[in-house]
């Protein structure tokens, strides 16, 4: 049973301010990486999207990916347009931190 996979985190803005939780936090940006579970499964971004909904965030900034992937998927990126509306910004980096793409969550 594997808990995250090293090869892929992601980061959140929300807009709800001074939000607490028992994960690193860097002001109001949620950092958070997969869970790969027998029973759950979500990808580090569909995983950092649930933390701000639990944290009360109502709606997101920003959002961002280190990932070997090429691009954000359309269900991470349905996620965050579900809290942070369609046209919030979605950076896609790969594992060297180079930022290869932003896309709209739209």
């Amino acid at each position: 049973m594997e808990r995250s996979d090293p090869k892929e985190y992601a980061a959140i803005m929300s807009s709800k301010k001074n939000v607490a939780l028992g994960c690193a936090l860097v002001s109001v940006a949620l950092v958070a990486g997969t869970v790969a579970l027998d029973s759950l499964k979500l990808s580090a971004l569909r995983t950092a999207v649930a933390m701000a909904v639990a944290s009360g965030a109502t709606s997101l900034e920003a959002a961002a990916v280190v990932t070997e992937a090429e691009s954000a998927s359309d269900e991470d990126r349905a996620a965050v347009r579900d809290l942070g509306g369609a046209e919030t910004p979605v950076l896609v980096a790969g594992p060297d931190g180079t930022v290869r793409e932003t896309v709209t969550a739209g």
